[in-house]
């Protein structure tokens, strides 16, 4: 038996496990592509898996809907992989250990991948649901959304004729997502070519012990970036002890997602190298007294290392000066849904290779212009100092729609189940709607989904009560799609 086997909806948990039994991280999905093909082989329903293994499932509408207007039920396959720094899982070869105190679901030392898991597991269920009042569904699961939207992007959507998406892409239940950010990936590169050491000391330093998350749920908890916080002691630190020669930065588990930690590898001259110990002693303060609130066991370390080459010191300096320079967290926050955050930047990955240091900002804004403002500094700031940018998985923003007759219909189902209506909201996440929208004329869409806490961590915990709820919300909205 399956270690969800006790949780209701059962159907539901029972495909949710088998999904968390394969690899399926970003840039890792042909067993999980698989996997759902073999799934709609067994029910014998109509399938397309394209080239970089998305899947769709057609399922005709049941007795006395067989003319109802189609609907499309969307999640993606992928999953962030994150896990401990004990963990041994090889996370591309090996399936997650899930785990359950009957409420909530989490993966042992790893992120569960209830985003979006979850929501192809309730799609399967209701594929497979032969007594389920349905219209006609066209079940989307894509791929690779967390590092770019690449599956949506790639998609042929010649063949969908619906006009109406559910996404079951949202964390909250009881919030109805109905317009979410557009974004783009920004790959920079300083160059730079290591020389050897002429008696510097060396030294490893380490910022650890945050809390990080999604840079697009998490990006306004005050919760510090170990990337961009390294680029700022680097910074710091060069101006205290001249003459330090950066070796190594690196951090960061993928672009979407608030760094934890950060490690650097320096060298000082020897001189000067208790100068440089004091001052990673008195600027640890200085960071734990900024975010005492927003991320309280952040620490800030420097021990011995050895190390035999760096890049120069003018090299080092420029490309600090780009590290220090370039903007991170939430730029502006938005007017038309107060409390919501409309343009921001996430410095997710950050990594010395051969030809110099590798950088990688997640760029969102649900206004188009400012979107293409953060791009033009980022460019602006990395190429004057002699860097190069490029970009990819740029995808748009999702505009509120005013009217709505979908939204009304999934409002009233809510209603009519829980006595209360949904709090109408929008993201500063990205969803794949925008694309969709972009390739459907008319589509009309909304995102849903259950209570999803610390997505993209080790944290990860997915409700089990919202998870039964929210099945039963989308299984009425079928009912009522007549």
């Amino acid at each position: 038996m399956g270690v969800l086997s006790n949780l209701e909806p059962n159907n539901v948990f029972s495909y949710f496990e088998q999904l968390c039994s394969v690899p399926h991280g970003s840039g890792n999905t042909k067993q999980i592509s698989d996997l759902c093909v073999a799934f709609a082989k067994e029910h014998g329903l109509r399938y397309r898996q394209d080239e970089v293994n998305n899947v769709v499932i057609w399922k005709d509408g049941s007795a006395g809907y067989e003319s109802a207007e189609p609907i499309i039920l969307q999640g993606h396959i992928d999953m962030v992989c994150a896990k401990t720094d004990d963990c041994a899982k090889d996370m591309a070869k090996e399936g997650l250990d899930v785990r359950t105190d009957g409420k909530t679901v989490w993966a042992e030392k790893t992120s569960l991948g209830g985003d979006d898991g979850i929501a192809v597991a309730m799609v399967m269920a209701i594929l497979a649901d032969d007594a389920l009042p349905h219209p006609p569904i066209e079940a989307v699961f894509t791929v690779d959304e967390e590092v770019g939207m690449d599956g949506a992007v790639a998609l042929d959507c010649s063949d969908l004729k619906a006009k109406r998406l559910l996404n079951i892409d949202s964390e909250e239940e009881g919030v109805f997502t109905v317009s979410c950010a557009g974004g783009v990936r920004m790959d920079s590169v300083m160059p730079g070519t290591q020389k050897p050491l002429s008696g510097e000391t060396g030294y490893s330093v380490t910022i650890s012990g945050l809390l990080g998350g999604h840079s697009g749920v998490e990006i306004d908890k005050g919760r510090g970036s170990a990337n961009y916080l390294m680029g700022r002691t680097l910074y710091m630190a060069m101006e205290a002890v001249p003459g330090l020669r950066v070796a190594d930065i690196r951090g960061g588990e993928a672009d979407n997602v608030i760094s934890r930690d950060c490690t650097a590898q320096v060298a000082v001259p020897a001189a000067r190298a208790e100068a440089f110990e004091a001052f990673i002693r008195g600027f640890e303060a200085t960071l734990q007294n900024e975010y005492a609130i927003g991320d309280p066991g952040l620490t800030l370390t420097a021990a011995h290392a050895e190390l035999s080459a760096a890049l120069d010191a003018e090299t080092t300096e420029r490309t600090l000066h780009v590290l220090f320079a370039l903007p991170q967290g939430v730029q502006e926050m938005s007017l038309d849904f107060p409390g919501l955050v409309q343009t921001s930047l996430n410095l997710g990955m950050i990594a010395m290779q051969p030809d110099g240091l590798h950088f990688t900002y997640s760029v969102r804004s649900s206004i188009a212009s400012q979107k293409e403002m953060l791009r033009r500094k980022l460019r602006s700031v990395v190429e004057y100092a002699g860097g190069s940018v490029s970009e990819r998985g740029d995808y748009p923003n999702w505009q509120y729609r005013k009217d709505s007759a979908f939204r009304e219909l999934v409002q009233g189902a809510y209603r009519d189940l829980n006595g209360r209506d949904a709090r109408i909201d929008a993201t500063h996440g990205g969803l794949e709607c925008g694309l969709f929208i972009s390739k459907i004329p008319g589509l009309d869409a909304l995102s849903l989904g259950p209570d999803l806490k610390d997505i993209h961590s080790v944290r990860e915990r997915l409700d089990v009560a919202s998870t039964a709820r929210v099945y039963a919300l989308v299984c009425e909205i079928l009912r009522r799609s007549k």
